[in-house]
């Protein structure tokens, strides 16, 4: 089963590709971890890659396909594959589909976990790190005995800069304008299947089984 993950800032994508990759047995195929096992094999990309990460500058997206096929391409994903993070644009999702077709294999689903604007704010801007230990809490979903005070040693909380409101919500647009064109094309293709995120995690993690399950009986998946 070939799929991707898509989702923004807070949805919960980091937790239900993990109970993906354990429940299915097939890898979880983040953009960084690709970028990583490539500088440290030291391959012709993941050098080239490296360059360019060292100078500050964009990978390209020859490079970062090629990357993407280099680690498709390894034994652990014969049985299919969760990839997160990529592709980011429409022009990436046009070059997934070539590549995957050159290779005889295909996109079965994508899943988008949906959360809603005003949710996924509170739930990035909640969090708080304790300023002596570093214990992360969070004032909704993990809060402290007492207001403001680390339950393990007592140290103040405080919310990092890039928590406050400003900052996510202006990651949260760029985020949203950057992936519609991507839900979109993936509309038109078929593939989309949409999932209510903001149910509890267990609930999430069922919506996700009951999509990929129905959605098996009716479509032969093959590599």
């Amino acid at each position: 089963m070939n799929l991707l993950l898509m989702g923004l800032p807070g949805a919960g994508k980091g937790t239900q590709a993990e109970r993906i990759s354990g429940k299915y047995d097939i890898p979880h195929i983040s953009t960084g971890d690709m970028f990583r096992t490539a500088i440290k094999e030291g391959t012709p990309l993941g050098k080239k890659a490296k360059e360019y990460i060292d100078s500050g500058n964009l990978v390209p997206d020859e490079v970062t396909i090629g990357i993407v096929r280099e680690r498709l391409s390894k034994d652990d994903c014969k049985k299919g594959f969760l990839l997160d993070g990529f592709p980011r644009t429409t022009a990436q999702a046009e070059a997934l589909e070539q590549m995957l077709a050159e290779m005889e294999r295909t996109v079965h689903f994508v899943l988008n976990i949906e959360v809603a604007r005003e949710e996924l704010m509170a739930r990035l801007t909640g969090r708080r790190l304790c300023r002596d230990c570093g214990a992360t809490y969070h004032v909704i979903f993990n809060s402290t005995n007492v207001e403001g005070i680390c339950d393990k040693c007592s140290g103040e909380l405080y919310q990092r800069d890039d928590d406050n409101e400003e900052t996510v919500g202006t990651r949260l647009e760029v985020n949203i304008n950057q992936q519609q064109p991507l839900l979109d094309f993936y509309q038109e293709k078929g593939y989309l299947c949409k999932i209510d995120g903001s149910q509890p995690i267990d609930m999430v993690f069922e919506s996700i089984e009951n999509i990929l399950s129905n959605l098996s009986n009716s479509v032969v998946v093959s590599s």
